[in-house]
């Protein structure tokens, strides 16, 4: 039987032994056969798969976007029009990701500049400003958003 051991295959795709396995569970590579010792031998295009997996995982898929990527690749009546589709999906993904990244940065840096960074964590503006966040988000009722009663903070005059 040829082929390639799970070690010579993970090494020239450039990825760990467990993320072979890992990949085989998550049914993105299909179990190889086994010799009659008992070791996997992977056919050579094994390879060029997990290599397409990687790039693809590093692009931002998920798991079972890069199943279906995978699956349009076999399918004959796949277009490239669907393949174009997943990818302007992911766009709006990675752009959605990065909206909410720069939201969290402004946070950072605002929450930064409060601090000199001098003096004793017990008077830290960083701290109290996030224990007050704390607070305010746990006076509100998950389930409205309205403030609970007893809360102890009073509704804004805006209300």
């Amino acid at each position: 039987m040829s082929g390639f051991t799970i070690g010579k295959v993970a090494k020239r795709a450039g990825i760990g032994i467990e993320t072979i396995r890992f990949y085989e569970r998550q049914g993105l590579i299909e179990e190889p056969p086994r010799t009659e010792s008992g070791y996997r031998k992977y056919p050579g295009e094994s390879v060029a798969r997990l290599h397409f997996i990687k790039r693809v995982e590093e692009l931002g898929f998920s798991l079972n976007e890069i199943k279906e990527l995978l699956f349009l690749r076999q399918d004959e009546h796949a277009t490239k029009a669907d393949i174009k589709k997943r990818t302007l999906e992911k766009i709006e993904d990675v752009k959605r990701k990065r909206k909410e990244l720069t939201r969290v940065l402004r946070a950072l840096e605002h929450l930064a500049s409060t601090c000199d960074g001098h003096g004793p964590v017990s008077d830290c503006p960083i701290l109290s400003a996030l224990v007050l966040d704390a607070l305010a988000l746990d006076a509100l009722d998950p389930q409205t958003g309205d403030l609970r009663n007893g809360s102890g903070l009073r509704p804004s005059s805006d209300a």
